[in-house]
């Protein structure tokens, strides 16, 4: 299936895309914040430059994408793989994940612990609360 928009205009439309800021991470930072923690963000001396990073707890939260993180639930609808195009698109999310596995190896071998929050989980999940408690409150 060929591609249904031009060379340019895919450029365009792909150069909007930002790392910071996206709804999915500025829902977790609000729900974080009303929560009483307090964070820094994407410090860049650490693995990853983290969404979140509570440093005195040692503890980092990512917020990824479902595209474009392949987030691997079977039942997750956000990460489906293009059909145009996939000589591209294969390769770089596919290194996209291999770089995820790798940071969160290098954070925890630093001391750090990890909690991965996929972009589903945010959208009408009543034990996203609880799991940011249980994980920022517990050992």
């Amino acid at each position: 299936m060929a591609d249904t928009v031009t060379p340019e205009r895919r450029s365009e439309i792909m150069s909007r895309i930002k790392s910071k800021g996206m709804k999915p991470e500025m829902h977790v930072r609000r729900l974080v914040h009303s929560l009483g923690y307090r964070y820094r963000l994407h410090r860049k001396n650490l693995p990853g430059r983290p969404d979140l990073v509570f440093g005195p707890r040692k503890k980092v939260i990512f917020v990824h994408g479902c595209f474009w993180h392949m987030h691997p639930d079977p039942a997750c609808k956000l990460a489906t793989l293009p059909k145009s195009n996939r000589e591209y698109w294969l390769p770089k999310l596919k290194r996209n994940l291999e770089r995820d596995i790798e940071n969160v190896e290098a954070l925890e071998n630093l001391g750090w612990s990890v909690l991965t929050i996929w972009e589903c989980e945010i959208r009408g999940n009543e034990n996203l609360e609880g799991r940011i408690v249980e994980f920022l409150d517990g050992e």
